[in-house]
């Protein structure tokens, strides 16, 4: 990450904000742009290409709809 702020505004979830050091993604809100576009946003802005799945978190396209639907659901 290189800090250049071009994913945090492509993020539909608002799951990406400013860490310590480099950006990070909240887990909890991160739909990998399941429910909004075809393929993760954040990833296709990315000018290093540096935003890798995360291997400690496998979701299935239904768990990340699912997660979609619950964050679309208003309080």
């Amino acid at each position: 990450c290189i800090n250049c702020d071009v994913c945090e505004p492509a993020c539909p979830n608002e799951a990406i904000y400013p860490g310590e050091d480099i950006y990070e993604i909240d887990p909890a809100r991160c739909t990998e742009c399941v429910g909004h576009f075809e393929e993760p946003q954040c990833r296709k802005v990315c000018p290093v290409d540096c935003i890798p799945l995360d291997p400690a978190r496998p979701e299935s396209r239904e768990e990340l709809l699912l997660k979609f639907e619950r964050l679309c659901r208003p309080d």
